[in-house]
């Protein structure tokens, strides 16, 4: 049975002080570091027990992608447990890194366009196996000081429903905030929109001040169902009604909700479900939409839409004065896009 490395830690050192954690967190992001002998701040019978019992990281490196533009890396990662899930670090406009981390390993959200879903749900991560894909690539980073060495962002974007795994990835993100210089507005949950978990934040006091990406898809709530099999009734009357709460309670210039919206050929991309979504919208506290043309993945049906439609739905958003971007596709050649993340065989 999978057991975290911060679990490990905790039984070991039952009734230490807690400062002496805290100086383990620490240390495990101490680029200086690379194995628990070279924590200098630890006794020397802490640093036996961890080398003796607690590996230094909680996942491993499988294989390693690199796409043609040099951009985009994917890294396939082993757990303890010999589960496999993938991350991916790409290239920023700030000349930055951003990654883009993995929840679960494998997805039960069942959207018809996602390679992940295809997976089913395997088990959810630890908080240890989200953190450790920052310090994965941070390592990465340091084997190659002709790259930037800054991971400025991270998105909540790999594989699995991030709200579906709450507690693990609050947790995460807090550690992150703790012990790195990432800052709170350059963290992305992308979520299919879970409404317990999305009403649950709202009142959680120790829910991290990050961004929230709600994946749509469609303002019609039959097409919707369509993409999302998983979607509950009402979910774009009652989505409309919480972002008007999250608004009131969380939201201000720098939490701004955002929707995305993969575009797929002709099943969500018509004029028609363009002028929906941004009536839609404007019923909303949502402030912006980002467009995703759809990336191909092997076995689906579905196709990305065309230049032309894609540029025809943004004007019809941007009629209803709607901020709309289109994100940029990157890594699509190693599979390691947006709806691409998936793992052919184990």
């Amino acid at each position: 049975m999978y057991k975290s490395r911060k679990a490990q830690i905790q039984e070991l050192f039952d009734g230490s002080p807690s400062f002496r954690l805290k100086q383990i967190d620490r240390a495990s992001f101490d680029t200086n570091i690379a194995v628990w002998s070279e924590v200098s701040t630890l006794p020397l019978d802490m640093r036996s027990k961890l080398e003796e019992h607690v590996p230094w990281m909680s996942v491993k490196k499988h294989s390693l992608y690199q796409s043609k533009n040099e951009d985009t890396f994917k890294a396939v990662l082993e757990t303890a447990d010999k589960k496999y899930f993938e991350t991916v670090l790409m290239a920023n406009s700030k000349g930055q890194w951003t990654i883009c981390v993995s929840s679960q390993i494998g997805c039960a959200m069942r959207c018809n366009f996602c390679a992940t879903g295809t997976m089913g749900l395997k088990r959810s991560m630890g908080a240890d196996e989200i953190i450790d894909q920052y310090r994965f690539w941070k390592g990465f980073l340091l084997e190659h000081p002709d790259f930037p060495q800054r991971i400025s962002n991270v998105v909540f974007m790999g594989m699995g429903e991030p709200l579906a795994n709450y507690e693990n990835v609050k947790e995460a993100i807090h550690t992150w905030l703790d012990y790195t210089d990432i800052g709170p507005t350059k963290i992305v949950v992308s979520t299919v929109g879970i409404l317990p978990q999305l009403k649950k934040l709202l009142s959680d006091p120790d829910w991290p001040p990050v961004r929230i990406a709600i994946s749509l898809h469609s303002a019609d709530q039959k097409k919707r169902e369509e993409i999302v099999p998983t979607t509950v009734p009402e979910f774009i009357k009652r989505l409309a009604q919480w972002s008007h709460e999250y608004q009131s309670t969380l939201g201000n210039r720098m939490h701004h909700l955002t929707f995305e919206y993969t575009l797929i050929d002709g099943v969500n991309d018509t004029e028609e479900l363009a002028h929906e979504l941004g009536q839609y919208v404007k019923k909303t506290a949502v402030t912006k939409v980002n467009v995703i043309p759809l990336n191909p993945v092997s076995g689906k049906k579905y196709t990305r839409s065309g230049k032309e439609r894609v540029e025809r739905f943004k004007e019809i958003l941007r009629g209803y004065d709607i901020d709309v971007t289109q994100r940029k596709t990157m890594g699509d050649d190693i599979n390691a896009a947006c709806g691409q993340l998936a793992l052919k065989s184990e």
